[in-house]
């Protein structure tokens, strides 16, 4: 926004307003370049991985690196540039510097992730490696206005498909540039496309609490649980930037921020009805970019484009499920090649999920899309070694998948 000044504070009166704004913000257009990953644990101790965990605990053995939330006020970097953050179940979360490499993204992350799993291991703390808490029932331990509202819109019970989200969740996101302006919305619908496959295929969130979810991404399950106006897909269009605008006003708000106090809204306002008078004050600029974290689509546009869709990878393993997405889209002929291969499970969301690989359509479109990824590994510039490394990986996913189907879970 520096072309256009500092305009956080502007009031937004009309629908027209807030669109042109998120048209500016949400698709910058470029050759893409950059690239990063969000990497997200549940947390452990040793002796006891079921045993509830505080944040003063971990905040002790994350020293002078423990996030903001934690009560640290002045959080110092991982040694390779990575953020870490935390969720509000005491998930950590590492954010990486963005690259202009995938080898330099997964140096800097491989070196922060061994960083971090070393300063923990040093309390007797280890990561978890699943997308889904599996020893313990979901409890909130940060108590900040966003989170608080949160709860309270997602439903206080212990089940609350919200509550697990919040407090058992653990995630990988995977950051790519949009694309230039011809290039950007096919990027923008492959990445949708080729999402049901590789869900199924990096799904690790089978078990929750001691028990079998049903689904090979528990996880995602619990997302699915939500209102879908804030955590489906964005449909389909010719122009992404009016259907991510239309989503974003359309969704009900989360909360509104308050200087004290409580930052709930009435139940089912949408920023629409907001700009529309709906609440006492009119919203500003800094309102509707907030308004945009509180929506979790599979994939979101924040500049540039962000996976949500794949749950935390077990290890150093992460590389796998960005090394696919980064030959996929490695250029024009292959993002369309990607597409045609991924049509046949495209929009099956909720079965990838639940099913995973024992899906037919999905598996049949997932070993597709892998093949196709292996054969460009070299368009993302990884050394031999890791490429060998993601290979073998997507082998025993596969792999793992034909016995499932020959065998499926009870």
């Amino acid at each position: 926004m520096s072309d256009v000044g500092d305009v956080s504070g502007r009031t937004l009166r009309q629908i027209a307003e807030a669109s042109e704004h998120l048209y500016c913000i949400c698709f910058k257009t470029g050759p893409p370049r950059r690239l990063g990953v969000e990497l997200e644990w549940t947390t452990h101790l040793d002796e006891n991985p079921a045993a509830p965990l505080s944040t003063a605990t971990l905040g002790r053995a994350l020293g002078p690196h423990a996030p903001a939330a934690f009560g640290n006020p002045d959080p110092v970097s991982l040694p390779a540039g990575g953020v870490l953050t935390a969720e509000p179940g005491g998930q950590i979360e590492i954010s990486s510097a963005p690259a202009t490499s995938l080898t330099e993204l997964h140096t800097a992350v491989s070196q922060d992730r061994a960083y971090l799993a070393d300063l923990l291991a040093r309390s007797r703390i280890h990561l978890g490696d699943s997308g889904l808490d599996p020893y313990r029932p979901p409890v909130r331990l940060l108590n900040t206005p966003r989170y608080a509202a949160m709860h309270r819109a997602f439903g206080r019970d212990v089940g609350a498909p919200g509550h697990t989200m919040m407090c058992s969740t653990a995630g990988l996101q995977v950051c790519l540039d949009a694309g230039d302006a011809r290039s950007m919305p096919a990027r923008w619908s492959a990445l949708h496309d080729v999402g049901p496959p590789l869900l199924a295929t990096f799904a690790t969130s089978r078990m929750h609490a001691g028990r079998d979810t049903g689904w090979a991404s528990g996880r995602m399950a619990a997302w699915y649980g939500l209102d879908a106006r804030r955590s489906g897909p964005v449909p389909s269009a010719a122009d992404p930037a009016a259907a991510w605008s239309e989503y974003a006003l359309a969704a009900p708000l989360l909360c509104v921020r308050r200087s004290g106090g409580r930052w709930e809204t009435p139940e089912g306002v949408t920023f629409a009805d907001w700009i529309g008078g709906a609440l006492p004050r009119p919203p500003t600029v800094d309102d509707l970019d907030y308004h945009l974290s509180t929506l979790f689509p599979p994939v979101r546009p924040r500049g540039y484009l962000e996976v949500r869709y794949l749950d935390t990878q077990p290890g150093d393993e992460w590389i796998a499920p960005a090394a696919v997405l980064t030959a996929l889209l490695a250029g024009d002929d292959i993002v369309d090649a990607a597409r045609n291969l991924a049509q046949p499970a495209a929009g099956r969301w909720v079965p990838a999920a639940r099913d995973g690989l024992t899906d037919p359509l999905v598996a049949t479109c997932a070993a597709d899309l892998i093949d196709l990824a292996c054969r460009h590994l070299d368009r993302t510039g990884l050394p031999m070694a890791v490429c060998d490394q993601v290979t073998a990986i997507l082998d025993r996913r596969l792999h793992r998948a034909v016995s499932l189907r020959k065998d499926p879970l009870p």
